[in-house]
């Protein structure tokens, strides 16, 4: 009964990562400013690849298998999306940073901090 209950919140956490991909790629063409399809990517990557490896995992553990394939399975999809979660935020914000400093990529702001931070 219990490995019923984590394959099923397994796979929901599969399926809202897949949607969240869905919107964030809609978003991702739909949105008009770098920053923005910035952050629309971000959603995609967060919520399309650290869900879904989550869900994965427990999905693992509620197979009918040797312990040492539910660990090894469940084991590299937890470290992936630590590694995912780590990795993306810093990635998205060396990528706003240096797309400001470049003069590329214009915000649409009506006070910008940043601006005035470098004199």
């Amino acid at each position: 009964m219990m490995d019923l209950i984590l394959f099923y919140i397994g796979l929901g956490l599969t399926i809202i990562g897949g949607v969240l991909d869905i919107i964030a790629s809609i978003g991702f063409f739909r949105l008009k400013d770098f920053y923005m399809r910035l952050h629309a990517a971000t959603v995609g990557t967060i919520g399309g690849g650290f869900y879904p490896l989550i869900g994965l995992a427990i999905v693992a553990l509620s197979l009918d298998v040797d312990i040492y394939f539910k660990a090894y399975m469940s084991g590299v999809c937890l470290i992936v999306a630590v590694l995912i979660a780590l990795g993306t935020p810093a990635g998205s914000h060396i990528l706003a940073r240096a797309a400001y400093h470049s003069g590329e990529a214009k915000p649409i702001v009506t006070v910008d901090r940043l601006r005035e931070d470098r004199g």
